[in-house]
């Protein structure tokens, strides 16, 4: 990027399908990324120093497209979630010089799974000072949606080396397209966002994770078309939303507790 023009200086080639998602690694393991694909596969590419872009590993586990794929937070540690058609989530571990292992999910979904998102790695409400006990607590969870009309939120169990449903999120009538966790915004409060076939977003809250008392705060909105993506701001006080609408809108909740839409995109016009 130089005076307001992009420059292309790679095309990965790789997948054999449809490329649905990629997924940035974090900087401080690597200029690398990962991508997702119908044909089955993610593939993990990497920068070297003279700037060329590799290949340096391929997962192939699933029996159907590979839908949706994120990158753990740095403190949670190198994991990667791939979520897939076949109804299985596999989580991906790195365990340095390009080697990872995996562990399965089987029947996660079972009609397939559309989206994953990782927790926040600390806690809401853990106090984020290096010298105190609850900087060490590191909250390996994730949310997952799918076909079968329902949110799930997922823990790692320690003891048993497994990841385990922690709770069962009921509420949408039809696929869930999106799921995405908020950040960490100092409060209490864990705040999952899921979006539905049938137009609908919801607000789901957690004010004690391990008590998983999930409960649904309230409908969003309900938008006139199917709603395919959501994205919260870095400090998780904005939801972007897009849909089969054409339309990005960004919502924020006001101090009475209503979502309120503050600015919208119609993506048809800018085309």
């Amino acid at each position: 990027v130089g005076k307001n023009q992009h420059k292309l200086i790679a095309t990965l080639i790789g997948h054999d399908g449809p490329v649905w998602q990629i997924s940035w690694m974090h900087p401080m393991y690597g200029n690398a990324l990962a991508s997702c694909s119908y044909d089955k596969k993610v593939i993990l590419w990497k920068e070297s120093d003279r700037g060329q872009w590799s290949k340096f590993y391929t997962h192939e586990v699933h029996a159907s497209s590979v839908n949706s794929i994120q990158w753990a937070p740095p403190d949670t540690g190198l994991y990667l979630l791939c979520g897939s058609s076949d109804g299985t989530v596999s989580v991906l571990q790195g365990s340095g010089d390009d080697k990872f292992s995996f562990l399965m999910i089987p029947n996660a979904h079972t009609t397939g799974v559309n989206a994953v998102s990782w927790a926040p790695s600390h806690p809401s409400g853990t106090t984020l000072d290096p010298s105190t006990k609850d900087y060490d607590v590191i909250s390996k969870r994730f949310a997952s949606g799918g076909g079968d009309n329902l949110v799930k939120v997922w823990k790692f169990n320690d003891d048993k080396s497994e990841w385990e449903m922690e709770a069962e999120l009921k509420g949408h009538n039809n696929w869930v397209r999106d799921v995405a966790w908020a950040p960490d915004t100092g409060f209490t409060t864990s705040t999952i966002a899921s979006c539905c076939q049938d137009g609908k977003v919801f607000i789901w809250q957690c004010k004690d994770l391990d008590k998983a008392n999930w409960d649904i705060k309230r409908t969003m909105h309900t938008f006139d078309d199917v709603v395919w993506h959501l994205s919260w701001s870095v400090m998780g006080d904005i939801l972007a939303v897009s849909g089969g609408d054409n339309k990005i809108t960004l919502w924020k909740e006001s101090h009475k507790g209503a979502w309120i839409c503050i600015s919208k995109q119609d993506t048809a016009k800018t085309n």
